[in-house]
């Protein structure tokens, strides 16, 4: 479906944005909540994003050109606890940085734990995006390791925290390991993409 990936750049500074302009789609979230993990999944890769063991290791706005068609824009990982004050801040402001420069935004995905319970900074991004008007879905990573009950309840959870979500809409589980969700992502990139 989407048969070429190929990693374009990282980003430290808002003017070091591609000058190859491309539609987007951005992958946010807290720190080690899999975000390299699912770009490689979703296209079947094992190195197109690196991997740290090392969480919020991602310090740069990485840029994945896909089918030569589109951007996936892969945002530092928001609010790591073992960074600095600073580190933290710095990142808060490229990230709003970005979303406030870029008009190529096709869609916003926000990767949450559903191992946990949105925290502060999952309420602050969800925020971020709904005030910059971003048309976004929710992905609930690592549901591999929960069992159905437990993946009920995250479901149930999150949307009491987002109440504008809906299952099967703009709310999806994933899972890197076993593909739950895969063909559903891939069928709405496909949507956006392929089907113009």
């Amino acid at each position: 479906m989407f048969k070429k990936q190929e990693f374009v750049k990282s980003v430290y500074n808002i003017s070091q944005i591609p000058g190859i302009i491309k539609p987007e789609i951005i992958l946010c979230g807290r720190s080690n909540v899999g975000k390299s993990s699912f770009i490689n999944s979703l296209f079947n890769r094992k190195d197109l994003a690196k991997i740290s063991s090392t969480p919020g290791k991602t310090r740069s706005i990485n840029y994945y050109l896909i089918n030569d068609k589109f951007y996936i824009v892969d945002l530092p990982g928001f609010g790591f606890a073992k960074i600095s004050k600073k580190e933290r801040d710095f990142f808060r402001n490229l990230i709003k940085d970005f979303l406030s420069v870029s008009v190529n935004i096709k869609m916003a995905f926000h990767l949450v734990d559903s191992r946990h319970k949105p925290t502060i900074l999952d309420i602050e991004l969800n925020q971020l995006l709904r005030t910059s008007q971003i048309p976004y879905i929710v992905l609930l990573t690592k549901t591999d390791k929960l069992n159905q009950s437990e993946l009920s309840s995250s479901k149930k959870g999150i949307i009491e925290y987002f109440p504008e979500l809906c299952q099967g809409d703009n709310l999806f589980p994933y899972s890197s390991k076993n593909y739950v969700g895969h063909k559903d992502i891939l069928n709405i990139l496909s949507t956006l993409f392929l089907k113009e």
